[in-house]
């Protein structure tokens, strides 16, 4: 009855949000709603759902917690040294636009540590950043851009006092600048269409998540929206080990290009 009560609530909430939570590993995700549940006293997902449909906090709150909202900037700077030096400067040398897109962003450091490659580049006039999540409320969070003191921890010193300004008690805000090449946009990652022509993705601790068959559709996915040449930026526990299925292949430790 438990798994029946569990399952009918996942295809509630598909037809309701277009989210499909049988995409994501069952055990960590039973396991995060089913504390979210207890939390209120409901004793079935049946009664949840039904509570979900006539309280908008409630159903903010099941989409915060379902979504996985954790981020840094420059979270292991050596992956983002590698981009800083090396791969954007060699797209930068083939001339025109740069697309770069931050797939399920959070709430904004990595489009942020994105643009403030960027701009340390000098190439704030030929790129842009795609920044999109799931999740409204984390994105209403990124357009903001203030953050706790301890999130820029990892940021190299020079880049702290040149994009980041006080904001508040123990808050910093990120610098105007940065926002003028990230679009931040709502997207269903494992629903919506995706665009395409990019020369750089950029998605991190997020497949972790997601079922095998998932993550095998959106890397399918991911390769066809790069340009031949593009690279596809994954996280520490994320490698990909057969890149080839998606017409990918290594081009260094957690990055991957598409082939020609």
């Amino acid at each position: 009855m438990e798994d029946k009560d569990f399952s009918l609530f996942i295809e509630r909430i598909k037809g309701k949000t277009a989210i499909d939570l049988s995409l994501y590993k069952e055990a960590q995700m039973k396991r995060r709603l089913t504390t979210l549940r207890q939390k209120y006293g409901f004793e079935t997902f049946e009664t949840y759902y039904r509570e979900l449909e006539r309280d908008g906090k409630l159903m903010d709150e099941f989409l915060d917690r379902m979504t996985i909202n954790v981020s840094e900037f420059w979270r292991n700077p050596g992956r983002w040294e590698a981009m800083e030096r090396k791969f954007l400067p060699e797209l930068l040398k083939q001339g025109g636009r740069v697309k770069i897109w931050s797939a399920a962003c959070s709430t904004g450091e990595e489009p942020y540590t994105l643009s403030m490659i960027v701009h340390a580049l000098g190439a704030q006039d030929r790129v842009s950043i795609l920044a999109t999540d799931l999740d409204g409320a984390v994105l209403q969070k990124a357009v903001q851009g203030v953050y706790p003191e301890r999130s820029v921890r990892d940021v190299p010193h020079a880049y702290r006092s040149d994009y980041f300004v006080p904001h508040g008690r123990g808050e910093v805000a990120v610098a105007d600048k940065l926002k003028t090449i990230v679009a931040f946009k709502r997207q269903n990652l494992l629903n919506d269409p995706f665009d395409g022509g990019f020369d750089i993705i950029v998605c991190r601790n997020v497949m972790i998540y997601f079922t095998e068959e998932a993550k095998h559709g959106l890397y399918r996915k991911f390769s066809r929206a790069l340009k031949p040449g593009g690279l596809l930026f994954v996280g520490s526990t994320e490698q990909i080990f057969s890149p080839g299925q998606y017409e990918l292949e290594s081009a260094e430790t957690f990055f991957y290009r598409r082939r020609a």
